[in-house]
Order: C-alpha cells, then sequence, then structure tokens
C-alpha cells in the first residue's frame, strides 16, 4: 500500500511540473545554480588539492624541510620572534649528518630570499630566476630532480668553488634554442659567469603549468665566493625507509642542543615533513570549501523560498481538487505527503540539473585551461541530497495548509 502511494504521489508530481514547465523552473532556478556552484567548486578544490599534493608528495615522502621560519602559508611580515632567531648554518647541517642515524642524505641549499636573480644567455634573459646554491646530494634528496641532459656538478667542482651551473628545464628553453645547445655554454647569472653543465628535467608545477621550473643551482661554496653578504640556509632532509618520524626526533634533538634551547623552551626552528605539509594544505582547503559551502546555501535558501512559494500558489489553485481527493476518503497524511513530494520532486529535479551543469564546467575546466578538476562522488551525493532536502524543509507549509483545509469549504471554492 505504501509502495503503491509513493508511485501515485510522485506521479502526481510529474504531472504536475509537466503542466506548469516555466513555473516550476523559476521555482528551482535557485536550487539548480545552488548546486551547480558546489559541484563547481569542489570540482576545483579537488583538482587543485590533488595537484598540491602530487607535487609535494614528489619531492618525497620520507623528506622533511629544516628552516628557522615556521613554514607555511604566512600573511606579511614574520612575527618579531621568528625574525629575530639565529640562522641555520653549514656546521649544523654537517653536524645532523653525523649526530642523526636516520637520515640517509641531506640537501644543504643557500638562498637570497630578497634578492631578484636574473640569468642571461646573449641578448635572452630569464628574470626571477630560483637561484641557489648547494651541494650534489641535492640530486639524491630531491626526488623530482632528475637530469634532462649532461649532469649534475661534482663534489670537487664544489670544493673547488668551480663556476659551473645546472639549469631548470624551463630557464633552457628560455635561454638556448634547444636543451642539447645549452651544455658547454656560458651563461651570466647576476654578472659572473658559469659554464652549463647540466640541465634538470621539468617538474610538474601548480596548475599543470610550465612556469615553475626556474631554477638555476650552482655549487655551495661558489655561492659563498660570489654572495659572501647576507643569505638563509635551509635543508631538506631524506631518512631512510620508515625512519622518518625518528630522523625527525634526531634533527630537533640535535638543532636544541646546538642553538641552545632550553627544555621548556619551543623549538626556535621549524621541522615540516610532506605529509604534514599535505595535511597543513588540507586544513587550508576544508576550510575554504566550508566557507563556499555557506556562501552557496545563499542560493539553495533563496531556492526553497521560491519553492515555497510557489507550493503555496499551489494549494490555493488547487483548493477545488483537494477537497474532492478529501471527499472521496483521502487523508490528512495523503495530502500532506502528495504536497511534500511534489515539492521534493521539484527541488531533487533542479539539483539534479546543477549537477549535470556543475559536472560539464568541471568537465570542461581542464579541456580549455591548463588546470585539473575533478568531481568526487560524494559531492554528487551531497548535492543531491541537499536539493531534495530543501523541498522537504520548504514544502512542509504548503503540505500542512492543504491538508487543514476543510474539504466542504474546499468544494465550495471557485
Amino acid at each position: 500500500m505504501v509502495k503503491q502511494d509513493f508511485r501515485e504521489n510522485l506521479g502526481l508530481a510529474f504531472d504536475t511540473i509537466r503542466t506548469h514547465k516555466l513555473r516550476s523552473f523559476l521555482a528551482i532556478l535557485g536550487v539548480l545554480i545552488g548546486v551547480a556552484l558546489i559541484i563547481l567548486v569542489v570540482g576545483l578544490i579537488q583538482g587543485f588539492r590533488g595537484t598540491i599534493q602530487d607535487e609535494i608528495m614528489t619531492e618525497g615522502a620520507d623528506t622533511a624541510f629544516i628552516s628557522r621560519f615556521e613554514q607555511g602559508p604566512h600573511v606579511g611580515r614574520r612575527p618579531k620572534d621568528e625574525r629575530l632567531r639565529k640562522p641555520l648554518t653549514l656546521q649544523d647541517g654537517l653536524a645532523i649528518l653525523r649526530m642523526s642515524p636516520a637520515v640517509k642524505q641531506l640537501a644543504i641549499s643557500v638562498f637570497q630570499w630578497e634578492l631578484a636573480h636574473n640569468a642571461r644567455y646573449q641578448s635572452n634573459e630569464v628574470q626571477g630566476a630560483e637561484f641557489r646554491g648547494t651541494f650534489p646530494a641535492y640530486l639524491e634528496v630531491y626526488s623530482n630532480a632528475t637530469m634532462k641532459a649532461g649532469r649534475f656538478f661534482t663534489d670537487i667542482e664544489n670544493d673547488h668553488r668551480d663556476n659551473v651551473v645546472v639549469l631548470g628545464e624551463n630557464t633552457a628553453q628560455a635561454l638556448f634554442r634547444n636543451i642539447d645547445d645549452a651544455l658547454g655554454k656560458e651563461v651570466i647569472v647576476d654578472g659572473s659567469k658559469f659554464l652549463v653543465v647540466g640541465v634538470l628535467q621539468k617538474q610538474n608545477g601548480g596548475f599543470g603549468t610550465s612556469d615553475e621550473d626556474r631554477r638555476v643551482i650552482i655549487p655551495f661554496y661558489t655561492f659563498f665566493k660570489l654572495y659572501p653578504g647576507s643569505y638563509e640556509i635551509g635543508m631538506r632532509m631524506l631518512a631512510y625507509p620508515g625512519k622518518l618520524y625518528p630522523a625527525m626526533d634526531q634533527i630537533r634533538e640535535t638543532l636544541r642542543r646546538r642553538r641552545n634551547v632550553p627544555y621548556e623552551k619551543p623549538d626556535d626552528f621549524s621541522i615540516q615533513s610532506n605529509v604534514e605539509a599535505v595535511k597543513q594544505f588540507d586544513d587550508i582547503i576544508y576550510g575554504v570549501v566550508l566557507a563556499i559551502v555557506v556562501l552557496s546555501s545563499i542560493g539553495l535558501l533563496i531556492g526553497g523560498m521560491g519553492v515555497m512559494n510557489i507550493m503555496l500558489v499551489s494549494v490555493t489553485e488547487r483548493t477545488r481538487e483537494i477537497g474532492v481527493r478529501k471527499a472521496i476518503g483521502a487523508k490528512r497524511s495523503d495530502i500532506t505527503w502528495q504536497f511534500l513530494f511534489e515539492a521534493m520532486t521539484l527541488t531533487g529535479a533542479g539539483g539534479l540539473i546543477g549537477i549535470l551543469v556543475g559536472s560539464a564546467l568541471v568537465w570542461l575546466v581542464p579541456h580549455v585551461t591548463q588546470m585539473k578538476a575533478v568531481v568526487p562522488m560524494w559531492a554528487v551525493i551531497v548535492g543531491f541530497s541537499v536539493s531534495v532536502s530543501i523541498g522537504l524543509i520548504f514544502g512542509v507549509w504548503p503540505a500542512t495548509k492543504a491538508a487543514r483545509l476543510n474539504p466542504v469549504e474546499a468544494l465550495r471554492y471557485e
């Protein structure tokens, strides 16, 4: 009996939608737009999240970055206590290698964050290059550092402070006609000549673009020879498989001892693994998703109010029909469910159309841009469930009003 009532109410709901197509479409427009926006935003954020996760994890799951500054996104100047921290030193890195048995290798790099570095070959120039000095261990620690052509510089070249350089693929392509032409040529970086000995294969940059790989890498001691002034040292550690957290604990103990950090004081440096970086990024993404969903809910709320108004009009128009149904034995619950089903069918149809529109836009994004986008199944389920729930919530008042009509007065209604 319940199954038969369900089919009957569903059939009546579809009949009403077919009879008033334009009115029904206008009623569900808000729900349609709200659900489509949720699907689109979630699809874009999921694609962005996947891209960032892939990019972070390509540097290796058993690696961690060590810096005197707290890592992760920040706005404006860093807090004073961070700026006053002692810089990390080469001796700190060498101590880590000696005193941390779980550390397999350590890439110590030196930067000048506040200066913009330019690389030039003849009339071609790359501005804002990612310029650093490092050790040959860089190639082992960074799993995304793969030679495209030539070789990486050697320990001997580092010890002799030779002016040799390894370029990122994008930098090499910008300076030379093709990558093979770069090997053996001299490029000028900030006025100093460097012999190109190798080209690193392009990384998978953010959003799938190729503008991220602007690396210009020289030997660590060569950097100190040319830039004896202010600099910043950062380190990336590679742990033995399964030893990431013991390695981080050993590094923390070593640095706290070397930097004379009291037992009760927090670290005056930062150690962050790629796993933690992904988790931190996820926390930010979930916050953004929550904010977007709340904003999109305004559209759903407006759509629900539109459906409620349309259903109230429908109750008034069909007063005589309600009286006839009650006269032949329909109960209050039958009338209530009839109008609730109609409201839920309206918003459910709007949700389905919104899902199709949002999914189509998400599918289109990778084909017209270099961004990734993907619609997770949970977003589809949530979108449809929310749309149906909107109909249930905002259909209660019209359905209750219809169920409470006096059958005698309803039959007299013209």
